[in-house]
């Protein structure tokens, strides 16, 4: 520990009491304090820096502060006439003695009168060399009646208060502050307090992030951060009139275990607390991604196979929030009296028995005797059943019963084929699924029931696009499959809800979600290494084996038809067929569906748009009719073509002519012909004919159902006119979702774009006709694509933290299409990123016959279908591994 030197600081008092006075010494004074201040936090930090605890750093930045507030209250009135007494108190945090290295001081000058000219001089002397030494003050003068009377009104100024502590000045006032004033704020309504604080509580909560597993979290007011340990100690002091956390102790309110795991969380925030502030240029409590990574390497923590430092900090981190949020809100459910005496005659006569062993009283659940859990643990299943079947809550005495024994839970008790039926009723039901598995998630049953979802317990994945754990994501998406069973979603996804109720299985699916990431635990390929695991949970479950092998099917496969929708050409049929093999059966496809729908909602807030459900539908709706129908499209290709021609010319014949329309016909390819229909043939043959002289033709189709519209560019083809348009659409801050690119065999290209972002449609008609003037002015070769998408870029005001950067990545298949080689591109995104890579393509001597375009929050995942200048695939090793070096080069360089 540090001796905290404060002699010199002591010897200005007399100065200025024998000497000149306070002005005359007020600049030599300030000086000696600045070195003070600067010479201790130099020594406390490398206290901090040399592994110095969270309590020890906390409480040699308190006694620093202890000491230079005394220096500074001697100083100040070493010349002034004594006319009443007045004590300096701390308040808030400073009063808990709890000072980080950016922590405010906050003061209460208590004294007999509080407008005095004394005390009025006394304050400002001491609040002007405060603020001239850098300290963040909050302050307040008063006496004994402003006191109460603020206590009474406001609930801040009444919690800051059971915080206070002696610093200087008058003890024998102190004495009296705390005999008179703090019993009398103590006495008053402690009901009413506690119910405030709770609400107080709840809305802080909402404000900073309603789960423990925030991506980037507030450690002091977020959920199991310092708040949640401070408000603990508020009620708990106010509801059994006690000052300290040894008072709690030695009234049975907190046994000394609860005590010491009190006193180990607040040691350990504080310490990454103290971190925290040292990195930060002013006082900061949010762990930003950047900070993140630094906090990780000074605490020790090393990049190993299965995880980087920062996520395994994080995941010790969410896993310590965890268990102060459930210390917490079990200390406050005491004080707030919610678990009541059950033994009471009265009591008794109310209970409602449930089945042997338990009952239900005022809404809750509870056992009649702890043996009944402590020698049968698995009764701890049955407990969950019951509270999920008759809706109760369990009471604390139970759930603390429960996370005390799960010690109990062993290999044999897991095989146990009652527990498992029992478990797998509790999916099949339905109602009250979601709310069940969180209940087992919380009172960590389910780590100890499925030892394989422990290795996700409060796993982080360290990048902008996961917002949660990965168990919590596990959790949400369970949650997803319930409300379609709810019928939540049934005017907004009417198929999805149509297809949940005609599973055969809820509990297999339910199963499946639960399952589908717990590879994650093992680090990369976690599809693979999941889905291996899955035999042994399912003999456990005793799970027949069609059913094991269905669930294993889930696992193994439940990234690719989110892949295949958003990143593949849907209007391959190819690839339709291919997948509708992989499928199998339709309830694979249909339990896929579902999955797949429950897992992209479940990532955040914003993931899932209506553009991504329409892919999605696509894909399962073109798989489920080659699998019900089977694969005759190759058969039907040439009879569909004919029909939809016929169609066409009788259609606009009159319009045009019947030998027009057959030449304009003639010049599409056969992949156009089987990709459109006739409705939308007829309106870009329109666009065709009626373009005349001009540069383009241009149609725009707004889409509200679906959040994105549709573009047709019709024009003459020349090589980067996409990069051209790529410019533009980038330069008008318009996000191309897909495009479709093709050229008639007479040179006109038709380019189908369908634009959009995160539920956004673009549908302002003058936004529409600017851009199609900007196509026009550079097809005409009026001016460089590349100016107006650096100006875009200059004028957007970067106010974003920095994120995890991920690496660039380019792969070439030509295994998924027969026509095109497939690149797909990884990069983080960024304003114009889709038009750079055009343009290397276009270098490179590739075109583009189709593109889609992923976002996941900081990620784009871009993905070409492209053809070398003769209309064939690039197959030769040398041109793909050029295509891969030089890809990778610019994304590099323009990064």
């Amino acid at each position: 520990m540090i001796d905290i030197d404060d002699v010199k600081l002591l010897a200005f008092s007399h100065l200025a009491q024998d000497q000149g006075g306070f002005d005359a010494h007020r600049a030599d004074f300030l000086s000696a304090s600045s070195e003070f201040r600067d010479h201790h936090q130099t020594l406390i930090q490398q206290l901090h820096r040399d592994g110095g605890s969270g309590r020890d750093v906390v409480a040699m930045i308190t006694l620093m502060t202890d000491r230079l507030i005394e220096a500074l209250f001697n100083f100040s009135v070493a010349d002034l006439p004594l006319t009443q007494a007045c004590t300096l108190i701390a308040l808030g945090g400073y009063g808990r003695s709890e000072m980080n290295p950016r922590s405010d001081i906050d003061l209460m000058f208590f004294c007999e009168h509080s407008d005095t000219p004394y005390i009025l001089q006394l304050s400002e002397r001491m609040l002007y060399l405060l603020w001239d030494l850098s300290f963040d003050v909050g302050h307040c003068v008063r006496n004994e009646k402003e006191c109460l009377d603020i206590a009474e009104k406001d609930l801040t100024a009444c919690t800051a208060l059971l915080d206070s502590r002696f610093v200087c000045g008058d003890k024998a006032l102190y004495k009296h502050y705390e005999r008179v004033v703090l019993p009398t704020v103590m006495s008053r309504n402690s009901r009413s307090f506690v119910r405030e604080k709770m609400a107080e509580h709840a809305k802080r909560i909402r404000k900073y992030g309603s789960s423990v597993y925030i991506l980037e979290p507030n450690i002091k007011e977020g959920e199991g951060g310092l708040r949640d340990l401070h408000t603990t100690l508020w009620i708990s002091k106010m509801k059994y009139k006690v000052h300290t956390l040894r008072g709690l102790v030695i009234k049975g309110v907190m046994s000394e275990s609860e005590a010491k795991s009190f006193l180990d969380s607040l040691d350990y925030l504080w310490r990454i607390r103290n971190e925290l502030h040292y990195l930060s240029s002013r006082k900061n409590d949010q762990l930003h991604f950047e900070q993140q990574e630094q906090i990780a390497e000074f605490l020790g923590y090393k990049s190993n196979k299965n995880a980087l430092a920062v996520e395994q900090f994080m995941q010790d981190y969410y896993e310590q929030a965890t268990r102060v949020e459930h210390f917490s809100s079990t200390l406050i459910s005491r004080a707030a009296n919610r678990e009541r005496e059950d033994t009471k005659f009265a009591g008794y006569l109310r209970r409602r028995m449930i089945e042997d062993g338990f009952y239900a009283l005022r809404g809750e659940l509870n056992v009649t005797h702890d043996e009944v859990i402590v020698d049968q643990p698995e009764m701890m299943m049955q407990a969950f059943w019951l509270s999920q079947r008759h809706q109760l809550k369990m009471t604390l005495h139970l759930k603390t019963l429960i996370r005390d024994n799960l010690h109990l839970i062993n290999d044999r008790l897991r095989r146990s084929r009652k527990m498992s039926q029992v478990f797998l009723d509790i999916l099949r039901y339905k109602r009250g699924v979601y709310e069940t598995l969180s209940l087992m998630h919380h009172l960590l049953f389910l780590n100890h029931f499925i030892p394989e979802f422990k290795r996700i317990y409060c796993q982080v994945q360290h990048d902008a696009y996961h917002i949660y754990t990965v168990d919590t994501h596990t959790l949400f998406a369970v949650k997803e499959i319930v409300r379609l069973w709810q019928g939540a979603y049934e005017e907004s996804k009417p198929l999805l809800t149509q297809v949940a109720n005609e599973i055969e299985k809820p509990e297999l699916l339910v199963l499946a979600v639960l399952m589908h990431d717990i590879g994650k635990g093992e680090g990369h390929q976690h599809c693979e290494k999941g889905a291996l695991m899955i035999p042994t949970i399912a003999r456990r479950l005793g799970l027949h084996k069609e059913d094991s092998q269905r669930l294993e099917f889930l696992v193994r496969h439940h990234l690719q038809m989110a892949h295949i929708s958003q990143r593949r050409d849907l209007h391959d049929d190819q690839l339709i067929a291919q997948f509708a093999t992989t499928m199998g059966m339709s309830e694979n496809l249909k339990m896929l569906y579902l999955l797949t729908f429950a897992d992209i909602k479940a990532v955040g807030p914003n993931v899932w748009s209506a553009w991504k459900g329409f892919l999605l539908q696509e894909l399962y709706e073109k798989t489920y009719e080659v699998m019900e129908k089977g694969n005759f499209f190759k058969d039907q290709r040439s009879e569909k073509i004919r029909n939809r021609k016929r169609k066409v010319v009788k259609l606009l014949s009159d319009e045009y002519g019947s030998k027009t329309i057959k030449d304009c016909l003639r010049n599409f390819s056969t992949r156009y012909l089987m990709t459109y229909r006739s409705a939308q043939i007829i309106e870009h043959i329109r666009l065709i004919l009626d373009r005349g002289d001009q540069p383009l033709s241009l149609r725009v189709v707004y889409n509200h159902e679906l959040s994105y519209t549709e573009v047709t560019i019709v024009t003459l083809d020349f090589p980067g006119l996409f990069a051209k348009v790529a410019g533009v659409m980038a330069a008008n801050g318009v996000n191309i979702l897909a495009a479709q690119i093709f050229t008639q065999k007479n040179g006109i290209a038709v380019d189908i774009l369908q634009v959009g972002r995160d539920g956004v449609i673009y549908d302002d008609d003058r936004k529409w006709k600017s851009i199609k003037e900007d196509l026009i002015w550079f097809l005409e070769e009026r001016g460089q694509v590349d100016d107006l998408v650096q100006k875009r870029k200059n004028s957007i005001l970067d106010l974003s933290h920095p994120v995890p950067t991920i690496p660039q990545r380019v792969d070439i298949d030509n295994e998924v299409s027969n026509e095109y080689t497939v690149i797909d591109i990884t990069a983080m995104d960024r304003v114009g990123l889709l038009y750079e890579i055009t343009n290397s393509l276009i270098r490179i001597g590739v075109y583009v016959g189709v593109s889609k375009i992923t976002t996941k929050g900081d990620r784009a995942g871009d993905t070409f279908y492209v053809q070398d200048i003769f209309g064939h695939k690039i197959v030769q090793p040398e041109k793909i591994d050029e295509l891969r070096d030089t890809l990778l080069k610019d994304l590099s360089e323009q990064s």
